[in-house]
C-alpha cells in the first residue's frame, strides 16, 4: 500500500471531519445559498460536463464495458437538467436540522424531547452514474453532513467536472470546500483506505454492482447503507384491469433495464394468464425482450425458453424477463418473499383487500399498488435526490434522502432538577 495513499485518503477524512462540524451548524439560508449556487454552476458548466462525459463515454467503449453500464454513464442535456432540477428540489425541501419533537415532562418535572442531527461524515462509493456526484453533494449539505465522493473510474472525467461545479457553489455560500470532497485518483487500493476510516467517516453508502457492495460490507470497518440486488416483481391479479396490467408490466422493465428497480420477475394469475400473455409476449418482443417462463407460462407462449430455478433469483439488469404463473395472491406474495431482494414489488389489482394484503406481507423497502417499480426512486418519490436505496431494516429503508442521512439525539430541559434515588 502507497505510503502516499494513505497520507492523502486520512487528510480527506480529518478535513471532511472539521468541515463537518461548519456544515451541521450553517443555518438553512446558507445551504440554501450553497444549493442554488451549485445548480448555477452546473448550468454554466453544461458545455465542459458534456465534453468530459463524451470523454468518458469513448473510452468506456473502447474497454468494451458492458452496455448497461455505458447506459448508465451517459449525462446529456437532459440528464443535466435532471440534475439541476433535483438539486433545486432538495433545496425546496424543508430542513429537518434542528427539529425537536416529543417533548414531554416526566413525573420529575424535566422536559425530554429528541432533536433531528447529521450523521457527521458521509462516504459514497459508486460505480458510473456521474449524476450521483451532485445528488450526493446536495443531500449531504442540506442534512448538514460533510461527505467524500469516491466515483468509478469510467466516469472519472465526468465527476471532476461536476465536482467542480460543487466546489465553486460551497466558496460563494462561504463553506468549506471540505464539506464535499471528491477523490482525485482511480486507484482501487483508494476504497480500502476508505474504509479503515471510523475516526472520521460515520456511514459508507456504496451505489453500483453486487460486486462492489459484497467487498464494501465484508471490508468494511464502518456502518454500511447498502442494498444488494434489484429482483423487483409485478404481480398482475385476475382482478386487474388487463390493459394496466400489461401497461405497467411493459414499463416496470422496458423504461429502462439497467436500474436497480426494473421489473425482473412477472407473476400473473393463472385464470388471466391466457388473456394478458400473448399480447404482452408480442410487445416484449418488439422490444427486444427475451422471455423465460415456467411451464404454465411456456403453455400459453411455447416458444419462450423454460426458466430455471435461477431465474427467480436473478437480476438481469438488461432486456431478459422471467414469468411465472400463479394460483393467487398467496403464491405471489410466497414467490416473492421467497425470491425478492425486498427491494421493490408492485400488484395490479382492483381488489382493495388483496392490494391491502399484499402491501402488508410482501417485505420489501418499497411495496407499490397499480403502479410501475420504476417509480421506487428518490426523486420520484419527493425526495429531490437519493444516495441510493436501503434494503436494510435498521436506520433507512428505501430510497434514502435527506432524514435516511439523520440520527436523532435526546435533549433533556430543566430547572434546577436534581435526581435524588
Amino acid at each position: 500500500m502507497s505510503a502516499d495513499l494513505t497520507t492523502y485518503i486520512t487528510g480527506l477524512g480529518k478535513a471532511a471531519r472539521q468541515a463537518s462540524r461548519v456544515v451541521a451548524a450553517a443555518s438553512t439560508q446558507v445551504k440554501s445559498d450553497a444549493l442554488k449556487a451549485i445548480a448555477a454552476a452546473t448550468d454554466e458548466a453544461r458545455e465542459s460536463i458534456k465534453a468530459a462525459n463524451a470523454e468518458d463515454m469513448g473510452n468506456a467503449e473502447s474497454r468494451g464495458i458492458d452496455q448497461p453500464l455505458i447506459d448508465r454513464l451517459l449525462l446529456d442535456d437532459r440528464g443535466i437538467d435532471r440534475m439541476i432540477e433535483g438539486i433545486l428540489q432538495v433545496d425546496s425541501l424543508r430542513d429537518p436540522i434542528g427539529e425537536v419533537t416529543d417533548l414531554s415532562y416526566q413525573p420529575s418535572g424535566i422536559q425530554v424531547g429528541k432533536m433531528r442531527v447529521p450523521l457527521g461524515v458521509i462516504a459514497m462509493i459508486y460505480e458510473s452514474r456521474p449524476n450521483v456526484t451532485v445528488d450526493a453533494a446536495s443531500l449531504a449539505l442540506k442534512s448538514g453532513n460533510a461527505c467524500i465522493l469516491r466515483g468509478g473510474s469510467e466516469a472519472f472525467a465526468s465527476n471532476q467536472a461536476i465536482g467542480a461545479c460543487v466546489t465553486a457553489g460551497l466558496g460563494k455560500a462561504g463553506l468549506p470546500e471540505a464539506a464535499v470532497q471528491l477523490l482525485n485518483t482511480t486507484d482501487r487500493a483508494a476504497v480500502g483506505e476508505l474504509l479503515k476510516l471510523h475516526e472520521y467517516i460515520d456511514v459508507i453508502v456504496p451505489r453500483g454492482g453486487k460486486g462492489l457492495i459484497e467487498r464494501i460490507m465484508q471490508d468494511s470497518m464502518i456502518p454500511v447503507i447498502k442494498h444488494l440486488d434489484g429482483v423487483c416483481h409485478v404481480y398482475v391479479d385476475e382482478a386487474a384491469d388487463l390493459e394496466m396490467g400489461a401497461n405497467i408490466a411493459f414499463n416496470s422493465k422496458v423504461e429502462k433495464y439497467a436500474v436497480c428497480n426494473a421489473l425482473e420477475t412477472l407473476l400473473v394469475h393463472e385464470k388471466i394468464a391466457a388473456d394478458l400473455l400473448p399480447d404482452l409476449a408480442d410487445r416484449y418482443g418488439q422490444a427486444g425482450v427475451a422471455l423465460r417462463g415456467c411451464d404454465a407460462t411456456r403453455a400459453v407462449l411455447p416458444g419462450i425458453d423454460a426458466a430455471t430455478e435461477s431465474d427467480w433469483y436473478a437480476e438481469y439488469l438488461g432486456p431478459t424477463l422471467a414469468v411465472r404463473v400463479v394460483d393467487d395472491v398467496s403464491a405471489a406474495i410466497t414467490h416473492i418473499n421467497k425470491y425478492s431482494s425486498q427491494h421493490t414489488d408492485t400488484i395490479v389489482t382492483s381488489d382493495f383487500q388483496r392490494a391491502r394484503r399484499f402491501i402488508t406481507e410482501v417485505d420489501s423497502a418499497s411495496v407499490m399498488v397499480n403502479t410501475s417499480t420504476q417509480f421506487a426512486d428518490g426523486f420520484e418519490f419527493g425526495l429531490g435526490a437519493e444516495v441510493g436505496i436501503s434494503t436494510d431494516k435498521i436506520h433507512a429503508r428505501g430510497p434514502v434522502g435527506i432524514e435516511g442521512l439523520t440520527s436523532q439525539k435526546y435533549v433533556v430541559y430543566g430547572n434546577g432538577h436534581l435526581r435524588h434515588r
